[in-house]
Order: C-alpha cells, then structure tokens, then sequence
C-alpha cells in the first residue's frame, strides 16, 4: 500500500480526534524515524516527550521481549514482581513513599485525585471538597482529568464539569491564596507548563503553594506527566525547587513507548485509599512494569541527567541565538530538554516547513513552537536540528 492508501484507510476506520501530520511512520532507529517511502526525519518530538531512550535501543527491546515470553498479565488481584520492582524504583527516584500504577497519564490524574479527596474526607467526613488548578493547564482527556485543565477550549462540549473545580494563575501566588477556604482539599500544578506553552514555575510559586498547603493540611500535587522522567535535567522537575509534594503525577517517559503510568504519594496521604476505593484491570501489568523498570536501570546506566543537563545547555544556546537572528522569533522559554519558541508566525506553517524538511517539531498552545526530543540527542543533533529549522523560520 501507498502512504496515501494507508492515509485514507486511517480515515475510514479511525475516529478522527486529531489533524494528522500527512506522513506514515514505519520505524525507527536512534533519534530518527522514517516513514513507509523510507524518508528519514530528525525527531524532536519524541511521541510527544514519550521516547527518552530513542528508538531501537536493544537492552530495552531485549527486556520486553523476555518478558513477554514470560508472563504479560495477571490482574491487581495477584503481587508480580515487575511491579514490586518498578514501585520501589519509582518511589526512591520521587523521594515519596507509595505507587499506584496506571495505564496512562490521565488515571494517574484521576488516581490523585481521588486520593486527595478522600484524604479530605477522612480529615472532616465532609464530601463537598473543592481543588484548585492553574489557568492553561493541561492534565488530560478524562472528565476529572478536563475538569481541572485550565482551558475552556477543551471543555466547552462535554460540560458539565465536575464542580469544586477553581482556576488560579501560574506563578501568581496571590491569586491561589484568594481562592483558599475551608472546603480546599488540593492544589495542582504543572513545575513546567506542558500545552500551556513551556512556561516553568517560579521557585517562590512553587515554595509558596507548599507553605499554603503546609498551612491548611491542603494535598500539593505535581503534574510530573511531560516534565518528569529526566527531562529538565532532575528525575522529576519538582526537585528543580526546595519542595516536595504530597503526590504526583507521571506517565510518558516513564515507559518509553509502552503505555503506563503512576501517581505516587508521600507519607501524608499514601495510605488514605483503601481496598474498594481504586482499582485497575490493566494497570500494573507485568509487560508495562518490566518496561517501567529497565528504564530506570537504564537512566543510571547511561547517565541520563547529566547527559541532559550538558546537551540542554548547548541546545539552549542555539535557541537562543535564532531568537536573535529572526524577527519572527519573541523568545525563548524551558527547561532541559523541553523548550519552546514563541513565534509571531503560524506555529503549524513551520512545523509543516520541517516535516518537509525532515524534521519533527510540534506546537504547545497558538503560538509556541515545542521541542522535547529523545533525552539521548547529541550536540551534532542539536547542530542538525538548529540548520533545518533555520530553514523553516
């Protein structure tokens, strides 16, 4: 079949939820995937911050495999060992104490959720609690999960939200502490605004959410799901600031490809889901946790941080100097190994421009042009990056 064949065939069996780039991706191999006429692309996208460890890397391949010859699923009704193995290095990565594994980024949301709601019930016996989230936020596809993203976009058609739901602004601490009372059971942020459009938080932002939640016995969550997982060069971006959270979020990178996710919770509040309260058929599974798991072997073996701490340096240097060289470029914005660009042109006409060119970027937001490529770039893929997109721009 021709890329258009497999284009039209997409379109006739598959809901259409997203604009779909016109390529058909085949394989990969490193930073780079090529599509079914074989054309090679730069990848700077990686899945959307999925990919850290890059394409084909073979003692990752290697561990699913013999895992999938060994068992893939047995239910929450059973211990397995991949998941034992995954929660330990999970909670010691987070400085936290518990892990509850997902299937995706938006249960972990709706896992936190539930849990710092019924540790507010168990606090006061009262169910009518309220959440505070941030202004462009972005947290997920799921009704709990939409109701806290701070985008009415997203919500308008599927209204009504759930209710309790307050929206602050980022980094504006004053405006999180006018929405404080008695009913607040939770306050959820991003430490680096994903779709919202790169926007890291302040560290008086994020040190003064802990203080408010300190105060008022309030759960602090951190929406690790993008930014977590090595990309701004520590494990987990909340430990850029002087806090620690009472749960967060992760997804993503977590398992490199296979889906998975988690939320993870301290001692305040691991324990205040009981039997009944939660639960999962898939999540957890063998398959996904031994997946979990070698990526965590895999980060130390391979230097992750610092090799992201060194490249990201260097990357924001070149970023910086397009910012210099064209007019159509504002600034720059990020952290690590997730940056953005702001544009006064069409983000999609450039990303479109790259695609030609063999390059994969993606947009965050109208006007913003995201780069969260594999963790295992080179400085000769930053220069690569750099000339094709200079191109574009």
């Amino acid at each position: 079949m021709t890329d258009k064949e497999y284009m039209d065939q997409g379109e006739q069996y598959l809901i259409h939820t997203y604009n779909r780039f016109k390529i058909v991706l085949d394989k990969g191999e490193g930073v780079y995937l090529y599509d079914v006429n074989g054309k090679k692309y730069l990848d700077f996208a990686a899945g959307i911050a999925v990919f850290a460890l890059g394409y084909g890397n073979k003692e990752y391949n290697d561990a699913l495999k013999a895992q999938i010859d060994k068992l893939i699923h047995t239910s929450n009704l059973y211990y397995n060992v991949p998941a034992i193995e995954a929660a330990k290095k999970v909670v010691e990565a987070s400085g936290l104490k518990k892990a509850f594994f997902t299937n995706s980024g938006a249960e972990a949301i709706e896992g936190a959720l539930k849990m710092a709601k019924r540790y507010a019930y168990d606090r006061d016996k009262n169910s009518d609690h309220e959440v505070i989230a941030m202004n462009h936020s972005f947290h997920g596809r799921t009704m709990g999960a939409l109701a806290l993203t701070g985008n009415s976009h997203y919500q308008e058609p599927f209204g009504p939200m759930i209710s309790g739901i307050k929206f602050a602004e980022f980094n504006n601490l004053d405006s999180v502490k006018a929405l404080i009372n008695e009913k607040t059971c939770a306050i959820i942020v991003e430490p680096v605004q994903g779709e919202g459009g790169i926007y890291p938080a302040t560290k008086e932002f994020m040190e003064g959410i802990r203080k408010i939640c300190d105060d008022n016995d309030i759960i602090m969550i951190c929406d690790e799901i993008q930014c977590g997982m090595g990309r701004t060069g520590k494990m987990y971006a909340f430990q850029h600031y002087n806090v620690k959270p009472d749960i967060i979020t992760t997804a993503k990178a977590l398992g490199c490809g296979v889906p998975v996710g988690a939320f993870v919770a301290g001692e305040k509040c691991c324990d205040s889901l009981v039997p009944g309260d939660h639960g999962t058929t898939y999540g957890g599974n063998p398959l996904a946790t031994a997946a979990v798991s070698k990526v965590f072997d895999l980060f130390e073996e391979m230097n992750i941080l610092e090799h992201v701490n060194e490249v990201s340096n260097y990357l924001e240097e070149q970023l910086d100097k397009l910012v210099e060289q064209y007019d159509n470029v504002v600034t720059r914005r990020g952290k690590g190994l997730m940056q953005g660009l702001v544009l006064t042109t069409p983000v999609i006409d450039t990303v479109n421009k790259a695609i030609e060119k063999g390059l994969l970027v993606i947009s965050a937001g109208s006007d913003v042009l995201r780069m969260v490529p594999p963790l295992v770039i080179t400085k000769e893929n930053v220069d690569e990056m750099i000339e094709i997109l200079s191109q574009c721009l």
